[in-house]
């Protein structure tokens, strides 16, 4: 009970989540459609800088496999669409008819 107001008190979601992590990932599934994004677009659209998005946010998310990072950038795993209610994007290069 006690751990449990804690965790509220901080905002941490049954996932672990904190707020810093839903705005990095809410902002990579609704303003990049999931991703591929890079480093300083996604720090601009979230107002923080590329060091601590990578030094303090990302590792935990990469951890748990909510977030990949790629060559063309970061990109969010299917679960982040699950968790915030939405549908997976289609993957790159998929056309109109799943080809």
């Amino acid at each position: 009970a006690v751990a449990d107001a804690a965790l509220l008190m901080l905002d941490v979601d049954h996932l672990g989540l904190d707020l810093m992590d839903r705005k990095l990932l809410g902002a990579m599934l609704e303003k990049f459609g999931g991703g591929p994004v890079g480093l300083d677009n996604l720090a601009a659209a979230i107002g923080e800088s590329s060091d601590t998005i990578e030094d303090v946010i990302e590792p935990y998310l990469i951890q748990q496999g909510y977030l990949q990072r790629t060559p063309r950038g970061r990109m969010a795993t299917s679960p982040m669409w699950v968790h915030f209610g939405l549908q997976p994007a289609r993957p790159a290069g998929e056309g109109l008819f799943g080809q």
